[in-house]
This record gives structure tokens, sequence and C-alpha cells, in this order.
């Protein structure tokens, strides 16, 4: 069963060469383990996905400029986070202030072509529901 995120979840991105934390920002009343629980709308960009350091996406223009400036070779440039839609699946039978909860296994995707992943949950004992 998918465990419950919290505010000190760590996030991946499958392009970042380093980890992030995720911020929660869309509910004040719901808490697991004396930690703000998050939900599927805690997605937006340097508010709640902080950058995961350099990127190594081509589909990134940075990196895409800075690698044909060296003519060819891949040039990972400062991470800034694109995401444009909320994390999916989330649970299917919990909702926090009227979204659903985020879990475990909820992913959510940058523009640049990374796909953001919850490494730690943040807490391990509220489990919740698909």
């Amino acid at each position: 069963m998918p465990t419950l995120v919290v505010e000190t979840a760590k996030l991946k991105c499958s392009f970042g060469d380093s980890s992030s934390d995720l911020t929660v920002t869309s509910n004040t009343d719901v808490s697991s383990e004396g930690q703000k629980a998050a939900t599927v709308l805690d997605f937006m960009p340097n508010a709640n996905i902080m950058p995961f350091g350099n990127c190594s996406s081509i589909a990134n223009p940075q990196v895409a400029s800075a690698t044909a400036a060296a003519q060819g070779t891949l040039t990972p440039q400062p991470c800034v986070p694109a995401v444009v839609a909320p994390w999916a699946p989330g649970s299917s039978v919990v909702n926090i202030c009227g979204a659903p909860a985020l879990t475990d296994n909820s992913k959510c995707n940058c523009m640049w072509a990374g796909i953001i992943e919850i490494t730690k949950a943040g807490q391990e004992n509220t489990q919740v529901g698909g």
C-alpha cells in the first residue's frame, strides 16, 4: 500500500545530479508524524519542488545551448524545474483539503523530459490507499 508523503520528503529527477526536498503549501491543517501532509497539488517549481543540482537533459534549452557551444560535449547546466502538471496518480481514497493525498508512488514530469520521483516519503507509518 502506498505511503503518505509529508514535508520532509526527498525527490529525484532522472536528469538531475542531486536530490531535492519537497515543500508542502497545499495544506496547513493535516499532518502525519508532526509534519504537513502533501497533496498532488504540491508540484510548483521553486515553491514545492526545488532544483536538482545540474540538469543533463538535452531537451533543456540551456543544456542544448551549452552543449552546442562545447562542440557537442554534453554540458550540464543548473536545474530549473519546469513542472506544469500535478503529481500522478495520488491516492484514490484519501483527499486532503479537496485534493488527492500525495503518495510515494506518484510521479510528475519536467518539460525537459525528466521524471521526478519520490525517493523518501518523509515518514513511514501512515499508508493511504491507491
